[in-house]
């Protein structure tokens, strides 16, 4: 998918609380800097200087990413359904989730890194498969998988 048609689509969505007529929340985004690649390279820089290459291999990173998303579910565990924002979360839950976070992407930027899959362009070509999948003129509000929708 070319670039010019992933931001033209980005603008062209409007959230649904905008479309019922309702005040569109803020959305939320992320900062520009680091980029994958800046934390690709500086997890590499910190493994280098440990000499932890040798543990670092596909397998071993994909069980320590599955360990540190057990450790965020921890934090979402008995909370029942969690309001966007986390209005009642501590400064203290959030700082830990935000750890636990950090913890689940340095793994899988370094597991994507170890199996050469490049995850910005991975990422964009996934997204034109879901859009395929799952166009907004057959599934708007629904929640279903692809293969249950009709033609």
């Amino acid at each position: 998918m070319a670039e010019s048609s992933v931001k033209a689509q980005e603008v062209s969505e409007a959230p649904a609380a905008q479309q019922n007529g309702l005040p569109a929340p803020e959305r939320f985004s992320f900062s520009p800097t680091p980029t994958l690649e800046d934390i690709r390279r500086l997890q590499a820089e910190f493994t280098d200087e440990r000499n932890w290459e040798q543990y670092h291999q596909p397998r071993n990173l994909l069980l320590a990413m599955v360990g540190e998303v057990g450790e965020v579910s921890e934090l979402f565990q008995w909370k029942g359904e969690v309001a966007e924002g986390l209005p009642s979360w501590t400064e203290r839950e959030r700082e830990q989730l935000s750890h636990e976070l950090s913890d689940v992407l340095i793994y899988l930027v370094e597991l994507a890194e170890k199996c050469r899959v490049d995850l910005p362009k991975a990422v964009l070509a996934k997204m034109a498969i879901n859009r395929s999948k799952y166009p907004a003129s057959k599934v708007h509000g629904l929640a279903k998988k692809y293969t249950e929708y009709q033609d």
